[in-house]
């Protein structure tokens, strides 16, 4: 009967009509199993710090550095083999339309305190815009003509976009060569002590597979891959 009497009503009262229907048996329950799943997520996250914030005061308090649990030799240049010691670095560096930051991570790559016959700079454009790739382009021949071993990659899809990139990159000759591969992001500004810093973990410690640096916005989050 009530409904008989809503659909002489006008559209305004329909819609009240209806969303009394569906509030409680529909819109109810639906809004307490979002709360529910906020409340569980806001618990995940409480414990997350939690148990960060436990294990940074343990790591505080036992000193337990990297350098204190694994072994760390800096290099040095020996006086017969020069630096053929230093391992073969490969550093990528995927792009995609980077035209703010691609001078400053490039010029930071290129700075690495790393003996450059045994440093290659590999920059993975997947960019779309041409003038971007031409300027990225032109900024790799620059520092190639400062005597830097700098590869300007391109490939003509973007399958797998950054994954894909660095993936294809690996597929160049010159990269059998190289013992470790380090990754960094576009914006990326490694401090030039950075390979000096890292490297020996790998070199040290044979059951290391990886090496993470710590990432902060606008300096440094890479990685470190043993060969």
């Amino acid at each position: 009967m009530e409904a008989f009497e809503v659909v002489n009503e006008g559209i305004g009262e329909q819609i009240e009509f209806i969303w009394r229907k569906i509030r409680e048996p529909v819109i109810v329950p639906m809004l307490r199993v979002a709360v529910l799943l906020c409340l569980g997520m806001s618990v995940m996250m409480l414990v997350d710090k939690v148990y960060m914030g436990i294990s940074i005061c343990l790591v505080k308090l036992f000193g337990r550095k990297p350098e204190k649990r694994y072994k760390w030799e800096s290099f040095e240049d020996d006086l017969e083999l020069g630096n053929s010691n230093y391992p073969m670095v490969l550093v990528q560096i995927p792009m995609y339309n980077e035209g703010e930051v691609y001078q400053l991570s490039i010029g930071a790559a290129c700075g690495l305190s790393w003996p450059s016959n045994r440093l290659i700079i590999q920059i993975l454009d997947d960019s779309t815009d041409p003038t971007i790739k031409e300027l990225v382009q032109v900024e790799c021949n620059i520092w190639g003509s400062k005597g830097v071993d700098i590869k300007y990659e391109v490939r003509d899809n973007r399958n797998g976009y950054k994954a894909g990139a660095l993936k294809e990159g690996m597929k160049h000759s010159y990269v059998t060569q190289c013992d470790y591969v380090v990754i960094f992001d576009a914006d990326f500004q490694p401090q030039p002590d950075f390979l000096r810093r890292t490297i020996p973990f790998l070199v040290s410690n044979p059951e290391i597979g990886l090496v993470q640096a710590r990432w902060k916005f606008g300096l440094l989050g890479a990685c470190i891959v043993g060969g």
